[in-house]
C-alpha cells in the first residue's frame, strides 16, 4: 500500500500544481522552462494516477507495478504461479480500471498523433496545388487568398504559408517578424510539445482543468516562438504585425498547422509581453525548475519499479 498511497499523493500534488499552474503569470517571463515544467506535470500525472490502481490491485504480487504487470500476465496465461492470495473485488475493479485508463491515454495519444500526421498530408498536398513560390520571400508559399493568415505546416517537409492578403497587410519588417515567429515553431517543433496535452483534452473533454491547461500551454508556446523571433527583428514590429492580424480578421488557421494569431486576449497577452517585457527570470532559478521537472518526471516511473 506504501507504493500506492505515494503514487496517489504524486497525482494530486500534480493536479493541484497544474491548477494553480494556470493562474501563474512568472511563467511569461520564462516560456521556455515553463513549458518544460508543463510537460513533467502532465508526464508524471499520467503515469501516477493510473500507476496508483494498478499498484494496489498488483500488491499481491509484491513485486511493484512494472514486475507485478508482468507477473500477472504471465499467470494469466498459465506460465506462471498465481497471487499468493486470491484477488477480491476492489483488486479486480482497480486493475481493470487501471489498464482500461492506461490503454486510453496511449490511443488517445496515437489517434490525435495519427490524424494530425493525416491533416498536414492533405494540406500539403493542397499546397502543392494551389501555392506558389514569391522570389522576394524565399522558402516561403504564397496562397493567393485575400485574407490575412500565417502559419506553418510542422513536420519533416515542413512549410510556412502566408496568404496574399498578408503581403499586403503586414510591412516587410512586419512579414519578417512574423515569419521568424513560424521559423521557431518549426525549428523547435512546437507541435510535438502541444500533441499530448490535444490528446489530454480528447480523453477528459469535459474536465475545465485539462482545457485551461491546453489554453496555457497553446499561449506558452506562442510566447516562446515570440522570444526567438524577437532575436531576429524588432520586438515592436511583431506586436505591430498581431495586432493587424487581429483588426484584419485573420483566417483561421488549418487543422495540424500553427499560426500567427490566435484568440483575442492571447494575442493581446503576447503583444503586452512584447511591448513592455517584464525582468527575465535568474539562470538560478530558470536551472532549479528544469531540475526539478527532471526529478518529477522521473518519480512516477521510479516508484513502478519499487517493490511492495
Amino acid at each position: 500500500m506504501i507504493t500506492a498511497a505515494a503514487l496517489a499523493t504524486l497525482a494530486l500534488v500534480c493536479a493541484v500544481g497544474a491548477w494553480r499552474f494556470t493562474r501563474a503569470r512568472w511563467t511569461y517571463r520564462a516560456p521556455h522552462v515553463a513549458i518544460v515544467l508543463w510537460q513533467a506535470l502532465g508526464v508524471t500525472w499520467g503515469l501516477a494516477g493510473t500507476g496508483t490502481l494498478l499498484a494496489y490491485a498488483l500488491e499481491p504480487y509484491g513485486q511493484g507495478v512494472l514486475h507485478g504487470l508482468h507477473a500477472f500476465a504471465a499467470s494469466a496465461l498459465g506460465g506462471g504461479y498465481g497471487p499468493p492470495e486470491p484477488y477480491d473485488l476492489p483488486r479486480i475493479v482497480a486493475l481493470i480500471t487501471g489498464l482500461t485508463a492506461l490503454v486510453v491515454l496511449i490511443v488517445v495519444l496515437l489517434v490525435a498523433g495519427v490524424q494530425t500526421l493525416r491533416a498536414r498530408h492533405r494540406h500539403r498536398t493542397l499546397l502543392a496545388l494551389i501555392a506558389r513560390e514569391d522570389p522576394e520571400i524565399p522558402g516561403v508559399r504564397v496562397v493567393d487568398y485575400p485574407g490575412a493568415t500565417a502559419y506553418c505546416v510542422p513536420g519533416l517537409r515542413s512549410q510556412v504559408v502566408v496568404s496574399a492578403g498578408t503581403l499586403e497587410l503586414l510591412s516587410p519588417a512586419e512579414l519578417s517578424a512574423v515569419l521568424a515567429h513560424e521559423t521557431a515553431h518549426v525549428r523547435e517543433r512546437h507541435d510535438l510539445v502541444l500533441l499530448p496535452f490535444a490528446a489530454l483534452r480528447r480523453a477528459l473533454p469535459w474536465s475545465r482543468l485539462v482545457s485551461d491547461v491546453q489554453n496555457e500551454v497553446s499561449l506558452l508556446v506562442e510566447m516562446a516562438a515570440d522570444d526567438v523571433a524577437r532575436r531576429y527583428c524588432s520586438p515592436r514590429r511583431l506586436a505591430t504585425a498581431l495586432l493587424r492580424f487581429g483588426t484584419a480578421g485573420a483566417v483561421p488557421t488549418p487543422n495540424g498547422a500553427m499560426g500567427a494569431a490566435g484568440s483575442c486576449s492571447a494575442v493581446m497577452a503576447r503583444v503586452e509581453r512584447l511591448v513592455t517585457p517584464g525582468p527575465a527570470l535568474s539562470r538560478g532559478l530558470r536551472y532549479s525548475i528544469v531540475a526539478f521537472s527532471i526529478t518529477l518526471t522521473a518519480s512516477a516511473p521510479l516508484l513502478w519499479l519499487v517493490p511492495h
